[in-house]
């Protein structure tokens, strides 16, 4: 049985979060009444105040709070966001970032954003946030006209979407054969470019995007209108389209069609009119920051939508560790069968995808926080039968505030589109006051190890410097199940230790109970002394090892009690599990 008790380190766990300000009155104090006219007084009169915290506050102040707030966005984070990640915010992000009260807040959110957008998780490196910033460089060095290169429209696209598959570029203008579809013949044009994607997630194949120099001065803008680059439309009599050169047409037709184009007619031009909505409804996807990975997951997540297959079943642990005072780390394992997700084999692989799609909202309906993720399973073809038992988890850590949220996640089997399965819950995230004696939730975990020192803080299933892959039930308090060749372990952080003011220690009593519920008798108990361990520690993470191999298949139930000497306080927590 190994037993460690070691303090925490808060900086290993300020993790990125979205999160809403909270806003507060002061109160006023008890008043008294002047005595009566006629002298005779009775005592007192207690004036009772409504308590500020809960007193509707105008829309006044509102407004001056929201400005407040807004004015103190400057400096880093005013860059940030006006600079770094304009191109890629989304509205609903930007509106939450506005709203962040102090400058941890903000930290922490600008985190959370990158790792949101990271392809490789589990990796130190993310590979988005410096792909993104090395795509700004760029821009600022080839695209810059009178402004910096990533305020320009070729700027802009470059750092959404990157290097373009093939650029047509006609760096000076001058003599131009019209295609067809353009309206034919020959004019002369303004310096333009046309950028070709092969694909754009989220928007589709084969994406032209046309930039027009009109102003011979380096600074190309996207346009939808293909005639802006011909420097003759203006002229009368010059650069005239195949139509007009045979008189089925004139140039004053290109100006009256009140289409989004100003080509003029020709032999391939009959179905223009058709496309131009589907050419602004591109232009509007191009220009929007890059959509979620899983639209059609948010369907189901904000309307409700009814699952048309048979419901993809999985299941829910929420656990909540304390960070600071105001912000509460609440991580989220999600527990799939393997038997429940399709496999498809290839190449004497069998492998299985889940997309996932969580969103955090508070009781205004705002959301607060949104992730999605892909995850693969594989495994040999010839032991997938063996493997359909087997559970796959995935973790998410949420930083958020105290308070009541209610998260919403959806999942999806690739490999069978209509395998749809939601999950709905509210949770109330705990305040962790500093007076008082707390506790983390009790993690029952399977693994429990070290991590390397550069994952401290980051990756699946780490807190702080430990990696811990908690087991997670079937029902709400339903027992966790373990193997006889398992090993339990067990993890719980302890907050608010009282410390002595003559000793500057603490004097708590740590207890360990197992108890077989069968017979309701205790077959573990163990003690220690907080101040024989980390004497000056106000805060202890407490970690536990047993082999379970000694224990006969059954139920049993996990206790730890601290009894604080210094503060006279305690606190208990348990937790259930099976060994089979």
């Amino acid at each position: 049985m190994r037993i460690s008790v070691r303090p925490q380190f808060y900086s290993f766990l300020l993790l990125p979060f979205l999160s809403f300000a909270a806003v507060s009155a002061l109160g006023q104090d008890a008043t008294t009444t002047p005595p009566p006219a006629n002298g005779v007084a009775k005592g007192p009169v207690v004036v009772e105040h409504p308590d500020p915290l809960k007193t509707r506050i105008s829309d006044k102040k509102r407004f001056e709070q929201q400005k407040s707030l807004k004015a103190e966005l400057k400096g880093g984070y005013k860059k940030w966001v006006d600079e770094d990640v304009r191109w890629i915010i989304s509205d609903e992000e930007l509106a939450a970032f506005k709203q962040l009260s102090n400058d941890e807040e903000r930290d922490q959110f600008i985190e959370q954003f990158w790792l949101r957008r990271n392809p490789n998780p589990d990796s130190p490196e993310n590979e988005y946030r410096e792909q993104h910033y090395q795509r700004i460089a760029y821009a600022d060095e080839h695209f810059a006209a009178g402004k910096p290169g990533w305020r320009t429209d070729r700027g802009h696209i470059y750092i959404a979407y990157g290097k373009p598959d093939n650029i047509d570029s006609h760096p000076s203008g001058g003599q131009y054969e019209r295609p067809m579809d353009e309206g034919g013949g020959s004019t002369s044009t303004f310096p333009f470019e046309i950028w070709h994607y092969r694909y754009i997630e989220g928007i589709g194949d084969n994406i032209d995007i046309e930039f027009v120099d009109s102003c011979m001065c380096g600074d190309y803008h996207a346009t939808i209108d293909r005639s802006e680059k011909d420097a003759l439309k203006n002229v009368p009599g010059a650069g005239a389209t195949m139509s007009e050169q045979m008189g089925q047409s004139t140039k004053a037709d290109r100006f009256s069609s009140g289409g989004l184009e100003q080509l003029g007619k020709g032999p391939g031009t009959e179905g223009n009119q058709s496309k131009q909505f589907d050419r602004l409804d591109r232009y509007a996807k191009l220009m929007a920051p890059p959509p979620i990975k899983f639209k059609d997951l948010e369907a189901f997540m904000a309307t409700g939508k009814i699952l048309t297959g048979p419901p993809f079943l999985f299941d829910v642990r929420t656990d909540y560790v304390r960070v600071t005072n105001e912000t509460v780390l609440v991580p989220l394992t999600l527990q799939i069968r393997n038997k429940d997700i399709t496999f498809s084999n290839k190449d004497g692989v069998a492998m299985g995808t889940v997309n996932i799609l969580g969103r955090v909202s508070n009781l205004n309906h705002k959301v607060v926080q949104t992730f999605e993720e892909s995850v693969g399973v594989q495994v040999p073809s010839e032991l997938l039968a063996r493997k359909q038992n087997d559970m796959s988890v995935y973790w998410k850590a949420l930083p958020l505030r105290p308070g009541l949220y209610k998260i919403d996640i959806v999942i999806k089997d690739v490999n069978n589109p209509d395998h749809i399965g939601t999950w709905r819950r509210s949770v109330n995230v705990p305040k962790y006051d500093d007076d008082h004696l707390a506790a983390s939730s009790l993690i029952l975990a399977d693994q429990m190890e070290r991590v390397p020192s550069r994952d401290i803080g980051a990756g699946n299933f780490v807190i702080g410097d430990t990696k811990i892959r908690p087991r997670v039930p079937n029902a709400i308090a339903a027992p966790v199940t373990f193997h006889r060749g398992q090993s339990l372990n067990f993890w719980m952080q302890v907050y608010n230790l009282g410390i002595d003011e003559k000793s500057k220690q603490n004097g708590a009593t740590v207890n360990y109970e197992i108890t077989d519920m069968a017979t309701n008798k205790a077959i573990v108990v163990s003690q220690e002394l907080t101040n024989k361990l980390s004497p000056n520690a106000d805060q202890l993470t407490i970690e536990k090892s047993m082999p379970l191999a000694s224990l006969q298949p059954g139920k049993y139930q996990v206790s730890i009690k601290v009894n604080d000497g210094v503060s006279k306080q305690q606190i208990a927590e348990s937790a259930p599990f099976i060994v089979d």
